[in-house]
């Protein structure tokens, strides 16, 4: 017989888009975001702490986790460059 195994949970993937690039992370729904943070700013190049991330129009902080947001298998987070005051260039194209 086969046993249902809801008690472990599956890992899903969060996707992060940036300005219509997207990466993919594979992540807990316990694990907290910083961890999807930290990987989706390296693979767009970034520093440490340049995005927001937006999710269904709410901030997503770094201490909270997949689960806290009830989120599903391809959900989509929002990287936004953060309003930094001072010498911000915008290129356009």
């Amino acid at each position: 017989m086969h046993e249902d195994r809801e008690d472990v949970k599956p890992k899903i993937n969060i996707i992060i888009d940036y300005e219509g690039q997207t990466c993919t992370v594979k992540v807990k729904p316990g694990m907290q975001f910083q961890k999807v943070f930290d990987a989706a700013e390296k693979r767009f190049g970034k520093e440490p702490g340049t995005f927001k991330f937006i999710f269904e129009g709410q901030r997503v902080r770094p201490e909270m986790t997949p689960a806290d947001l009830n989120m599903e298998d391809g959900d989509v987070i929002d990287a936004h460059l953060q309003q930094l005051g001072g010498g911000r260039s915008h290129f356009s194209g």
